[in-house]
């Protein structure tokens, strides 16, 4: 999905109207990188490729392939900035993504990242590269926090102990009997915490009927530290059935 330049002009302009009468007014206000990419591995990277956040999401547009023309032509990261704000707030209609997901600041946060990073070779460093792998106490309450947080879970599954009803992915209310079945057990291995462990960090092992590949991100063993993982292996074992 790759945007020219003219795609690019031609779609910042119509921002430009739609936002005000009396002239462009799209300020770009000052986005903080690391909450960015916090945000965007919470609410985005399970629907959006984009290789700095490693996320592998097939369900919106590959935000590389989106803005690489762009990148190459020469818009400024400020102006792929105020478009991706807009379509935050404005999404396609005939796509999946809801308006509004995320607001304010939080939506500035995650334009910010995604136009400094999208399409650019190479990987994030420094604070960027720690914004989200962090070491946790992996406890089912951290765990917890890290499903309907920087895991980004919740918004492809349904599990009643975290409140979420995302339908994109299996329900995990019946985890473990999915888990106990014969052939995830020869592909998953024959505990329930080596089940989900590998339905984490290497989901395309074993996929569940109705599924496909390209539905669940394969990068949470480089988004996340392995006690985050461990966090959320723990809060799923005691809150499944």
């Amino acid at each position: 999905m790759a945007k020219s330049l003219g795609r690019i002009t031609t779609l910042m302009a119509a921002v430009c109207i739609a936002v005000t009468v009396g002239g462009c007014a799209l300020k770009h206000p000052t986005g903080n990188l690391v909450l960015g990419k916090q945000l965007f591995a919470t609410n985005c990277a399970s629907c959006h490729t984009l290789a700095h956040a490693n996320s592998t999401g097939t369900v919106g547009p590959n935000l590389d392939d989106a803005f690489r023309q762009a990148k190459i032509d020469g818009v400024k990261s400020t102006s792929i900035q105020g478009l991706i704000s807009y379509w935050i707030e404005f999404p396609n209609t005939q796509g999946v993504m809801p308006a509004r997901l995320v607001k304010g600041q939080d939506a500035q946060d995650i334009a910010a990242y995604v136009a400094a990073v999208a399409a650019v070779p190479g990987q994030d460093t420094g604070a960027l590269a720690r914004a989200v792998a962090a070491k946790v106490n992996p406890t089912p309450a951290v765990g917890k926090q890290i499903f309907t947080g920087v895991g980004g879970c919740g918004s492809c599954h349904t599990l009643a102990a975290a409140g979420t009803t995302g339908t994109i992915g299996p329900n995990l209310d019946a985890l473990k009997t999915a888990c106990a079945t014969p052939a995830s057990e020869q592909a998953r291995g024959s505990t329930f915490e080596k089940c989900v462990t590998t339905a984490i960090t290497d989901p395309y092992k074993y996929i569940p009927s109705g599924y496909h590949a390209g539905i669940m991100p394969n990068t949470f063993s480089k988004t996340l530290s392995a006690s985050q993982i461990q966090a959320l292996v723990a809060f799923l074992s005691s809150a499944t059935h």
